[in-house]
């Protein structure tokens, strides 16, 4: 947290609202990541990278079978409302850790959106892909790379995309109203989420007018920060679910041009994904043994998504 020279940390950091009232979300946000750690998803806690982007840190693989399934969000929404461009990226890819596991072929299952455009590895047969959803090398006989725990990056298999303009596909919409009043501009902004995904390490990244000070935070849902050097105000919200699909916050700084507010960048992460792509079976080519055993992680990430 950046603060400015001789200003107390109080000062940049938004105060609680209410003891009770922060202990009760605090518990709700505990229990929620402790129980899908139970359930083997990937969490991501205490992500801070540069505005607009987040960054998934994905632990080594300790399965003999790593698919990591990856989507990569790029929206541009306008200001007054509207949708500018939407484009979702997305990426299946297999990490092995020993030899003897490499001769085999992966099943997957999707959404069926006849949206999303997939296109499998070049050394990938499309036949079987397309006749099977079964994402097999063109020579069974060959097997796939393999690697260290400490490779994270794994073999490409499929990649996807999926372009639009319908706004309803948008997981996060910002409402940026400031006005001015006297010697001041009261700066009002609202977030709507959609049901489709729930949202976890939200950051919304308001740029500011050059200022002394921090900016008076009247009211936020949430949690903020003052980054003096950039000055830039970030709005944190740990999980955006169903009991908290709307929010919102207002603050007030010296009088300013509306455009001084923009762009509003935006990062989160969630673990569902447009494609719905799941894997459903692993089938090993050799020896007639069972299949080795296989984990599966679905991360959605933001490239760059901003309000302009």
């Amino acid at each position: 947290m950046l603060i400015m020279p001789g200003r107390q940390p109080s000062s940049a950091t938004a105060p609680p609202k209410g003891l009770g009232m922060q202990l009760g979300k605090s518990q709700k946000t505990n229990q929620f990541l402790e129980s899908l750690k139970a359930e083997g998803e990937l969490i991501v806690e205490d992500v801070q990278p540069r505005a607009g982007q987040s960054r998934v840190v994905a632990p080594a693989a300790t399965d003999p079978v790593t698919l990591t399934a990856e989507e990569k969000l790029n929206v541009t929404l306008k200001r007054d409302g509207g949708i500018s461009s939407f484009d979702v990226q997305g990426t299946l890819s297999l990490q092995i850790l020993n030899q003897e596991d490499a001769h085999i072929q992966v099943q997957i299952e999707t959404g069926g959106n006849p949206g999303i455009l997939f296109k499998t590895h070049p050394n990938m047969s499309k036949e079987l892909f397309s006749n099977e959803n079964i994402l097999g090398l063109k020579d069974p006989n060959r097997p796939f790379p393999t690697g260290p725990a400490g490779d994270a990056a794994g073999v490409g298999l499929l990649k996807w995309r999926m372009q639009g303009a319908d706004e309803s596909m948008v997981p996060l919409t910002i409402n940026c109203w400031p006005s001015v009043s006297g010697n001041e501009t009261y700066v009002s902004i609202e977030y709507e989420a959609s049901s489709m995904f729930d949202l976890r390490n939200v950051v919304i990244s308001v740029p500011l007018p050059a200022l002394r000070e921090a900016p008076n935070v009247n009211q936020v849902d949430g949690e903020w920060r003052f980054d003096s050097r950039n000055s830039v105000l970030e709005w944190s919200i740990v999980l955006i679910d169903d009991s908290n699909r709307s929010g919102s916050m207002e603050f007030v700084v010296p009088p300013a041009d509306s455009s001084a507010f923009f762009p509003i960048s935006v990062r989160f992460l969630a673990t569902s994904l447009y494609s719905d792509l799941k894997v459903v079976n692993i089938i090993p080519l050799k020896g007639g043994g069972a299949p080795p055993k296989f984990s599966q992680r679905t991360n959605l990430i933001t490239e760059n998504y901003e309000v302009v």
